[in-house]
């Protein structure tokens, strides 16, 4: 394996081994304070590695309230306030701590990335009212009836019928009536 490849504790370790051998003394106080150190540079790849996936992809809000702003800042003025938790929301790019986001309704602006969640939420959309049934099937039994507006936990879907959970109350919605089961 060349040097180029070797991983970063395994170049450390290398390092270590060559000053050694050039006769450089490393104490273990030194050694543990440079494995500390690439320790924390390790801790900070996976925070770094979440701010730059890729777009477009689903969240929610997590927050009682959920400001929706013209810029990615604070300084810029609030669009709109949001007061739903799940709400789906559409992140279609990312600025900093910053997301622009689109809602069901074909909002867009920008949001702090600490009011989102990854957990999927889903609303229902459409006319009338949508059915919950107890199975992913027409035919299943008839649980709830929901209101369009209605939010809740998205779960898996499958053959065009959707894991949804509104409170306590869970079963199998069609997708095409829920806004945020998309595939992205």
């Amino acid at each position: 394996m060349s040097r180029s490849r070797l991983t970063f504790f395994h170049r450390l370790t290398f390092r270590l081994n060559l000053d050694q051998r050039r006769g450089y003394t490393v104490s273990v106080m030194g050694k543990s304070r440079i494995l500390l150190l690439g320790a924390a540079l390790l801790s900070c790849v996976g925070p770094l590695a979440a701010q730059e996936r890729d777009t477009p992809y689903w969240a929610s809000i997590r927050v009682d309230e959920a400001n929706l702003r013209v810029g990615p800042g604070e300084d810029y003025p609030i669009a709109f306030v949001y007061r739903r938790v799940l709400l789906p929301l559409k992140v279609l790019r990312i600025k900093d701590g910053w997301r622009l986001v689109e809602d069901p309704h074909g909002g867009k602006g920008w949001m702090l990335a600490r009011f989102l969640t990854r957990t999927r939420g889903a609303i229902v959309t459409g006319e009338g009212l949508a059915d919950m049934r107890e199975g992913a099937d027409a035919n299943a039994r008839l649980l709830w009836r929901l209101k369009p507006g209605v939010t809740g936990k998205l779960g898996s879907c499958n053959a065009n019928w959707c894991e949804f959970e509104v409170g306590q109350r869970a079963g199998h919605v069609r997708q095409d009536r829920l806004w945020g089961a998309a595939e992205l």
